[in-house]
C-alpha cells in the first residue's frame, strides 16, 4: 500500500510539473506574440493609478497618439510619448505589433483643431454620430468629400469629420506656429474650461495638464507633471518687476525652501506679461502677481517660485520635443 501511494505521489509530482512547464512555454509564447505598442481609440483616454474604475486617474491621452504596452491583462498598462504610465481600460487601446504602429505613424492624419465636436456616419451633421472629439485628435484621412473627411480610428472604424473643425496634417503643419503670440492665442482660446484632476484635454485639465494641451496643440510635448515641466528649458530667477519675463514663459508656485523643508512645485501657469499669467485653478483664468490689479492674486504671489522659458528649446531640450522627434511617433 506504502508503495502504491508513493508510486501516485511520484506520477502526480511528475504531471504537475510537466504542466507548470507547458503553462511556462504558454505564457512565454504568449508574451512574444503579444503587441507591444497602441495607439489610443477613444477621443479621451483616461489613465489610472491602478486597472480599475474607481482607481485615482492620473492623466489622460488623446485619440490617435501611440503608446507603450508595458502590461496586458482584462486592463492594459501603457506609456504615452511624455514617459506617463498608467491603467487603461481595454476598450481605450487599438493593439498594434512595430509594423502596424510603423503604418499609422506614416499614414496621412487628420488632426483636430476645435475644442470639441462629433464624428458622423456620413458626410453630413444630420447623420447619426458615431463618436466625439476634441482638440489634437488624430485620425487616419481616408478621402475628402464635400465639406468632410473621412476618416478611420485606430480599431478599423470609419466616420466622417467637418472640414471646419480639422485639417489633413500636412495642411496643418504647413499653417503651424510655435512662436509665443501664436500659443498664447490659443491659451485665451481655453479660458472658462473647469479644472478636472489629471485632465489634459479640453474637457477639462488641471494646471500642468493645461499647459501641456496647449503646448500639444502646436505639436510640442512636454513632461506631464507640473514638477517635471520645472526641470525643463532654462531656469529664470523673476526680477521684483517681472521685467525679465517673456510672454509664454511658464511660472511656477509652491512650497518654497525652509530649513525643515524643500522646495516643492505643485502649480505651473502661463505667462502674459504685465505681471499676469494665464492658469487653470478652478477653472482656466488670468490672475495677476501686481497687488493693485484686478486680478491681483496673493494666493499664488505668496507661493511665487521660478520661472522656465521653454520655447526656444524645442527640439534642444530633450524633454521638449515634437511628434516630428519623439520616438513613439517615429517607430
Amino acid at each position: 500500500m506504502k508503495k502504491l501511494f508513493l508510486l501516485f505521489a511520484f506520477s502526480f509530482t511528475s504531471l504537475t510539473l510537466l504542466l507548470a512547464q507547458s503553462a511556462s512555454s504558454n505564457n512565454d509564447m504568449q508574451t512574444a506574440t503579444t503587441p507591444q505598442f497602441g495607439v489610443v481609440n477613444l477621443s479621451v483616454c483616461n489613465m489610472r493609478e491602478e486597472p480599475k474604475f474607481w482607481s485615482e486617474m492620473v492623466t489622460q491621452a488623446l485619440l490617435g497618439m501611440p503608446v507603450c504596452v508595458l502590461d496586458r491583462q482584462d486592463w492594459i498598462k501603457i506609456q504615452t510619448p511624455d514617459n506617463y504610465v498608467g491603467w487603461v481600460h481595454r476598450t481605450a487601446i487599438a493593439l498594434m505589433d512595430s509594423i502596424q504602429l510603423n503604418q499609422w505613424n506614416k499614414a496621412e492624419k487628420v488632426i483636430v483643431t476645435s475644442h470639441y465636436g462629433f464624428v458622423y456616419s456620413a458626410a453630413s451633421d444630420k447623420s447619426a454620430t458615431i463618436g466625439d472629439m476634441v482638440a489634437g485628435d488624430r485620425f487616419k484621412w481616408l478621402s475628402t468629400k464635400k465639406g468632410f473627411y473621412q476618416v478611420e480610428y485606430p480599431n478599423g472604424k470609419v466616420g466622417w469629420i467637418s472640414r471646419k473643425e480639422a485639417q489633413k496634417e500636412s495642411e496643418w503643419r504647413k499653417l503651424l506656429r510655435q512662436d509665443e503670440a501664436s500659443i498664447l492665442e490659443t491659451a485665451y482660446t481655453l479660458l472658462g474650461v473647469p479644472y478636472l484632476w489629471g485632465g489634459t484635454s479640453s474637457k477639462g485639465m488641471d494646471c500642468s495638464g493645461y499647459v501641456r494641451t496647449v503646448l500639444y496643440m502646436h505639436d510640442i510635448i512636454i513632461p506631464r507633471d507640473a514638477s517635471q515641466q520645472a526641470k525643463i528649458g532654462q531656469y529664470i530667477e523673476i526680477a521684483d518687476d517681472y521685467s525679465n519675463l517673456s510672454p509664454g514663459d511658464l511660472v511656477f508656485f509652491g512650497r518654497k525652501t525652509t530649513a525643515e523643508s524643500p522646495e516643492r512645485v505643485s502649480h505651473v501657469g502661463i505667462y502674459i506679461g504685465n505681471g499676469n499669467f494665464i492658469h487653470s485653478q478652478g477653472y482656466i483664468h488670468i490672475s495677476s502677481l501686481l497687488p493693485n490689479d484686478e486680478n491681483f492674486d496673493a494666493f499664488n504671489l505668496n507661493r511665487l517660485l521660478y520661472v522656465r522659458r521653454v520655447l526656444p528649446f524645442i527640439n534642444k531640450d530633450p524633454e521638449v520635443q515634437t511628434t516630428l522627434t519623439n520616438t513613439l511617433y517615429q517607430k
